[in-house]
This record gives C-alpha cells, structure tokens and sequence, in this order.
C-alpha cells in the first residue's frame, strides 16, 4: 500500500470512529470541506503535514494516534 491510500484509508476510518461526515471533520477541522474532499477523491495525493495535524486537532487526536496503525507501519518504498 502506498502512503497516499494509507492516509485516505485513515480519513474515512476516523470519520467512521467518531461517527462524522467529511462535512464535519472539515468544521472541526477548521479547513474548507474541498480539502479534505481533495484528499479523498485523488486531486490532493500529497496532502500537507499542517493539513493532517488540523485534522488531528479537530478530532483531539495526536500526529501519533493518526499513523500509529498497521498499514503505516507496513508501508510499500516509495523510492523505487
């Protein structure tokens, strides 16, 4: 697994967690809706560390919390 479909994966798992719409994540977030939709949807496939810490912000989660999980840790080179 890349490190672009790890971070969406972990998106949409975190919204499910805490039973949230992308919308609200956004709100919490403090970041327009189109960024983390951009994410999702494959214009953003390099997202900003900032981005991610506003989304762990937003959930009162740690930058730990967001990659401390499996598919992070088993991640495929991205040098190739």
């Amino acid at each position: 697994m890349d490190t672009y479909t790890a971070t969406k994966n972990r998106i949409l798992e975190l919204c499910g967690q805490h039973n949230i719409t992308i919308n609200k994540l956004a709100t919490l977030a403090a970041l327009p809706p189109s960024s983390i939709k951009n994410i999702l949807y494959g214009k953003s496939t390099n997202p900003k560390l900032l981005t991610i810490k506003m989304i762990c912000d937003g959930l009162n989660i740690t930058l730990k919390d967001f990659f401390d999980t499996p598919e992070f840790n088993h991640l495929d080179s991205e040098i190739k």
